[in-house]
């Protein structure tokens, strides 16, 4: 089977750090410590999610990471309604910029439309303002 992976616009982030931050929050985590994001809806596609899919983050209008998803957990929110809690792997991972508009909820993202990671010597280098970043990302420098 052929994995896919979701889109998904990170509130509040202004980068990597800030979505690193917020996960490390209790509130965040699962009973085992690893950072989950909860959304309204199961995916009807977890199989093609858990083969090897990644969750893209969307900050300040461009996708700028990735976190491998391990598994869906099923969670009842306080009001009693069941939602699905997409627990990740810890380690966030740089990709190229790329720009992605403001949507709701989440998308699926098939794997050769997804930006490709930024190689661990790049990762040393400082970050690119993100619009210098987004318009070199378009013509295809980075």
């Amino acid at each position: 089977m052929a994995h896919i992976h979701l889109v998904k616009l990170s509130v509040g982030s202004d980068g990597p750090d800030d979505l690193r931050a917020w996960q490390s929050r209790p509130e965040a985590q699962t009973h085992d410590g690893l950072p989950r994001h909860i959304t309204r809806m199961w995916p009807k596609r977890e199989q093609e999610l858990l083969d090897g899919g990644s969750i893209y983050w969307v900050m300040k209008g461009q996708i700028t990471c990735r976190q491998t998803i391990t598994r869906l957990d099923e969670v009842t929110g306080h009001d009693g309604i069941r939602r699905c809690a997409i627990v990740l792997d810890p380690t966030i991972i740089p990709t190229a910029p790329s720009p992605k508009r403001a949507f709701q909820g989440w998308r699926y993202l098939q794997p050769q439309d997804a930006p490709p990671d930024i190689s661990a010597k790049r990762q040393a280098e400082p970050d690119l303002p993100p619009e210098l970043a987004g318009a070199l990302a378009d013509i295809g420098i980075l």
